[in-house]
């Protein structure tokens, strides 16, 4: 396999697209999650919790796996999908839905965390103004926790860039077509070209550094003092 630009920027335009992607649909998921749940106390809440927080634990593979069973042609929702025309295996699209599952605790954690540092007697006055729940969310909670959410959102968005485990398991490993960074680099490395390798490798880990480190300064500037 020769070195070549294009066996880079496919990849890395995919990768940008895939977990873009999945960070938006996990924002807007998450978000809402954490918001039905701040607060709340119970075995109910504490279950949902638990089950929104499972991918951060579980193997990638067996996330993969779950998807497989939910998703697949032989799943759970497969037929559903097939009629309506649509085929997630071995697909980008696929690869979006298994990036979205790794990243979504990310989110709804932060989000989560976030939102419960809102000071609920702000909340109190909204609705006492009769201010209904959606437009207490939309105009008090949300802007005052939206600094915790984008560093969530940046965490996330690196954590998409480097999915590989359940992204080949639901997407495979097609050049130009699923073949994300992580996978590419896999690729290269097992067919001994060390050059193009090395540069996925680099452009992985810049892209990643440079978003943890804008997600650390904002945390810094969340928790400065005004």
């Amino acid at each position: 396999m020769n070195f070549d630009q294009l066996d880079i920027l496919r990849p890395l335009e995919l990768s940008l697209r895939v977990a873009g992607l999945a960070t938006l649909f996990s924002f807007v998921t998450g978000t809402l999650t954490a918001w039905l749940l701040a607060r709340k106390k119970g075995s109910m809440p504490a279950l949902v919790d638990a089950v929104c927080t499972l991918p951060l634990v579980l193997p990638p593979t067996v996330l993969g796996y779950y998807l497989i069973l939910l998703v697949g042609r032989r799943g759970l929702l497969g037929q559903w999908l097939a009629d309506l025309g649509i085929n997630l295996i071995f697909s980008w699209q696929g690869a979006v839905v298994a990036a979205t599952v790794v990243v979504f605790p990310l989110i709804y954690k932060s989000a989560r965390a976030a939102l419960e540092q809102v000071d609920p007697h702000l909340e109190d006055a909204a609705r006492t103004l009769g201010a209904p729940e959606w437009r207490v969310f939309v105009s008090i909670s949300l802007p005052l926790a939206w600094k915790g959410i984008f560093a969530g959102l940046m965490l996330a968005f690196a954590r998409g860039m480097g999915e590989f485990g359940a992204t080949l398991m639901i997407a495979g490993n097609i050049p130009g077509k699923t073949q994300t960074l992580a996978l590419a680099i896999y690729d290269a490395f097992q067919a001994g070209n060390d050059l193009q390798a090395a540069w996925l490798v680099i452009i992985t880990s810049l892209a990643c550094v440079i978003l943890l480190m804008a997600a650390e300064l904002l945390l810094k500037l969340k928790r400065r003092p005004w």
